[in-house]
């Protein structure tokens, strides 16, 4: 006996849309929106193995145009090979015009990169190769390549030195004002040297202004010393000693100021226990008392 075929009807199982229920539909990123966050994981994320690898090249890349340029400006071997370094050159910029554009094109916010830092080295480093074209001796500006090797700290997991930058501007900027004052006083004084001199030598001493005085006192109070004009007379000779004397200090100043702000911060930012009686830090963490003033520091410490 042959057992019957059970076929459900239409209406007993109900349809889609008289459920209200929405299908799934599983899709795939359109080819443009895959193609471009590939290019982002290559080009910003410096921490997966391909923007790794692709950082890595480029600073080789970076150091090999670098190089070529440098090598161009020696007259010897730029006669000898002056094709080859013109074909090495040219071929990087190409790289990193390239590079620059998938960059702008890859980035969910062009125009900020465009902006930032890195971007605007990025196109620092490509300009010069194509304003030598109209000028020829500004493409050895593209040495200014060698900025880009700044994401070495992010490629080699270097931030920790970052640190270290962050607080050295710091104390520049905590020391502007006292170092602003400081190069007015030097400006007056140069002015004021630069004067006296001229009065003292004169033209026939190779004094032949102000300006060219002044200059003579730049160079004399920094202790560089071309020795392009030197003094003759003896009254000449007492002053540029003395010049000479005064730039050592001079020198001492700035060094000083910065120097003293690092010292501050770094105090700072040493673990151990503030004394509330005599304000002073104590960079043991261990200690128990103040080695200045003697008082407990156990209710004292820092968090």
């Amino acid at each position: 006996m042959r057992t019957p075929r059970l076929t459900p009807s239409r209406n007993a199982l109900p349809s889609i849309q008289s459920t209200g229920i929405r299908p799934i539909v599983f899709s795939s990123p359109p080819p443009r929106a895959a193609w471009r966050r590939k290019l982002q994981i290559l080009f910003f994320e410096p921490d997966t193995r391909r923007g790794r690898l692709f950082d890595q090249t480029l600073i080789a890349a970076i150091l090999l145009s670098v190089l070529t340029v440098t090598l161009e400006s020696v007259p010897r071997i730029r006669q000898q090979h002056a094709g080859l370094l013109h074909a090495v050159d040219w071929g990087l910029t190409i790289l990193f015009t390239i590079e620059y554009l998938l960059r702008l094109i890859c980035s969910p916010k062009p125009l900020h990169y465009a902006r930032s830092f890195f971007g605007i080295i990025d196109l620092l480093a490509i300009l010069p190769q194509y304003v030598a074209l109209f000028a020829p001796q500004s493409r050895f500006l593209s040495s200014v390549r060698v900025l880009r090797l700044l994401s070495m700290f992010r490629v080699f997991k270097l931030t920790r030195y970052l640190g270290v930058a962050q607080s050295l501007r710091d104390a520049l900027r905590a020391s502007q004002r006292k170092i602003t004052v400081f190069l007015v006083v030097a400006l007056i004084l140069v002015m004021v040297l630069g004067s006296l001199m001229y009065v003292i030598e004169g033209e026939e001493n190779g004094f032949t202004s102000i300006p060219v005085s002044i200059y003579w006192a730049i160079v004399t109070l920094t202790t560089v010393g071309f020795g392009d004009i030197t003094p003759k007379t003896p009254l000449g000779q007492t002053l540029a000693s003395m010049v000479m004397i005064l730039g050592y200090g001079m020198i001492a100043v700035p060094t000083g100021i910065v120097s003293t702000e690092i010292a501050k911060r770094d105090a700072a930012d040493r673990p151990g226990s503030t004394c509330r009686a005599c304000g002073r830090n104590e960079p043991d963490g261990d200690a128990r008392y103040c080695k200045y003033c003697g008082r407990a520091l156990s209710a004292d410490r820092r968090p």
